[in-house]
């Protein structure tokens, strides 16, 4: 699909409130900066600069105190405290967080998470009947999961088990009667952009502050933090930079011998930057709960055995390897499908789904149908009894889980967030949701919202972009949804020598403005057609290590004919 170029106007700079020259030493990132909204200098310095002394308190979070009192009751009275988990990285990295929270305080939970395939999502009626036979719980604290559970906790509160949900997913319209439900989207607090690894560390904070342990250093937590918020896609902003950013320099030193492991098998090292998180060490830790259980994700996080570390780190390596043919598999199904009946003048929302997809790549195998088609999408795999899992993804314009509200009578469950959601629903009741979800995708976007757009941040000439403009862009890290990385637009490129080809897939580019030569890299290029030259060149830049040097590597994401200045 052809996307449509669109090039943000510069920003006047003089005459506000905010003295931009004495703040940034780059008129393009002060621009950048001036259209985040910030209202004094501070504010912009505090974004420049994150530091963890500017953490709110973490009783601004709606039911904290009830929650803290209940889990410190528990712990005095010695009960038996069950942590019950989700199997994404979000879920995992929250279970070890508060369970080595709960161990510095004496106390040992038991651990739980559901199996994807058999019991699905949350506080499924199959998972609490194993969690409750298994550990007998007087205290279930939920994480990352119980805010639609309204059945499910009814059914522990009748059999003496006492409910704590800590979670970041919408809330519907009824809430579960719980001791506490610590879910910033309850009320505007404000902190709506937490992961539920994020309210976990509110709620660590929280403990620390009414009870201290001393030798506990929360701070050393945050590789946690890091990974289960930038795996989780929750906006970077708010307080999550702070959580990111610290977090980021945790895991390069962390002493958490199987992220270390984890580490090495990924190819990953220092400085670590939210893209390792999200496409080498969260994939990874995701592995093992989309094919089968996430046990071994979270036996890695907490194990001090460098003999299993290295064990386990090897086979989560593998099974994502193996999780990604699984997916391959059901990409190429789910395309031919859709290119055989897909008409984008029409459609505004995909659907489809077969016999034996496996539900735990479905999410991903969505979201590449979004980045192919530009619309909803939602992938469902269907079981021999007919049930379906279902994974949906959106683009911007489309709040999923308002969409899926309209269209719920065709579905047995749902849940989620404004761009990602799950489901299940029957596969007689699938043509009818299809229809339905359609249409209320086309009640609900814009035709602009559904022609693709490549959105550049500001016009930069090759002689602007030296080591020091690379410092202050840095300074606009941690980068991720929410604080996407600048797009930047160079007019009247002409390339100095043919592209090279780079494992099949790359184009290595020798491109020259006026008299400045830059070398930069096309990914995914080869498969492009480039057009005739002089071109215009939409680019991003980062920080590149060679030989003890900093150097400015250019990353181009598209190109096309030269326009004319408007």
């Amino acid at each position: 699909m052809q996307h449509r170029w669109i090039i943000a106007q510069p920003e006047e700079l003089n005459g506000g409130a905010i003295l931009w020259s004495e703040i940034c030493g780059s008129a393009c990132i002060a621009r950048l900066l001036s259209r985040k909204g910030f209202r004094c200098a501070e504010e912009v310095e505090n974004y420049l600069r994150p530091r963890l002394s500017l953490l709110s308190d973490p009783f601004s979070l709606p039911q904290m105190h009830a929650a803290i009192s209940r889990i410190l009751a528990a712990l005095d009275r010695h009960e038996r405290i069950v942590l019950f988990g989700d199997y994404d990285v979000d879920g995992v990295t929250s279970l070890a967080l508060l369970d080595e929270m709960l161990c510095a305080y004496g106390r040992t939970p038991e651990l739980f998470l559901p199996l994807r395939r058999e019991e699905g999502y949350g506080l499924s009626r199959e998972s609490i009947e194993r969690c409750v036979k298994q550990h007998r719980p007087q205290l279930l604290i939920a994480l990352d999961c119980g805010t639609s559970s309204v059945h499910e906790v009814a059914e522990l509160k009748k059999g003496g088990v006492d409910v704590i949900v800590l979670d970041h997913h919408q809330p519907k319209t009824e809430l579960p009667d719980c001791v506490a439900i610590v879910n910033p989207k309850l009320t505007e607090c404000g902190f709506e952009y937490l992961s539920s690894v994020g309210i976990v560390f509110k709620l660590c904070h929280a403990l620390l502050k009414t009870r201290p342990r001393p030798g506990f250093d929360l701070k050393t937590k945050l590789d946690l933090v890091a990974l289960g918020t930038v795996a989780d896609i929750v906006p970077l902003r708010g307080e999550n930079r702070v959580l990111v950013q610290r977090g980021a320099m945790e895991i390069a030193r962390t002493s958490r011998i199987g992220l270390k492991k984890l580490m090495q098998a990924a190819g990953v090292r220092a400085p670590i930057l939210p893209e390792d998180i999200g496409y080498r060490l969260g994939p990874r830790l995701n592995a093992a709960g989309r094919l089968s259980t996430a046990e071994k994700s979270l036996r890695l996080l907490l194990t001090q055995d460098e003999s299993e570390a290295a064990v386990l780190a090897l086979e989560l390596d593998q099974e994502n390897r193996k999780r990604q043919e699984v997916e391959q598999q059901i990409v190429d199904a789910a395309m031919e499908k859709i290119d055989s009946q897909f008409d984008e003048t029409r459609y505004a929302a995909i659907l489809v789904g077969a016999r034996g997809w496996h539900p735990g790549v479905l999410g991903i195998v969505a979201s590449r149908i979004v980045r192919k088609y530009h619309r909803p999408a939602i992938v469902v795999g269907f079981g021999e009894n007919g049930i379906g899992k279902g994974s949906g993804r959106s683009i911007e314009g489309l709040n999923l889980v308002e969409a899926l509200n309209r269209c719920a009578d065709g579905l047995d469950t749902y849940g989620g967030h404004e761009m990602a959601a799950g489901m299940t629903l029957r596969e007689e009741k699938f043509g009818l949701f299809a229809k339905a979800f359609r249409n209320t995708a086309r009640e609900l976007l814009s035709d602009e919202a559904l022609q693709p757009s490549l959105r550049l941040d500001h016009e930069l000439a090759f002689t602007e972009i030296d080591v020091e403009f690379l410092r202050w862009h840095e300074m606009l890290q941690p980068f991720g949804n929410g604080n996407p990385q600048p797009l930047f637009l160079a007019r009247e490129v002409e390339p100095v020598a043919p592209p090279r080809v780079m494992n099949e897939k790359h184009l290595l580019l020798r491109l020259r403005q006026g008299n400045c030569h830059r070398r930069a890299v096309y990914f995914n290029g080869a498969s492009n057609q480039l057009p005739p030259p002089p071109w215009d060149v939409a680019f991003r830049v980062r920080a590149d290590e060679y030989d003890g040097e900093t150097l400015v590597a250019m990353h181009v994401e598209a190109v096309r004919a030269a326009e004319p200045l408007q």
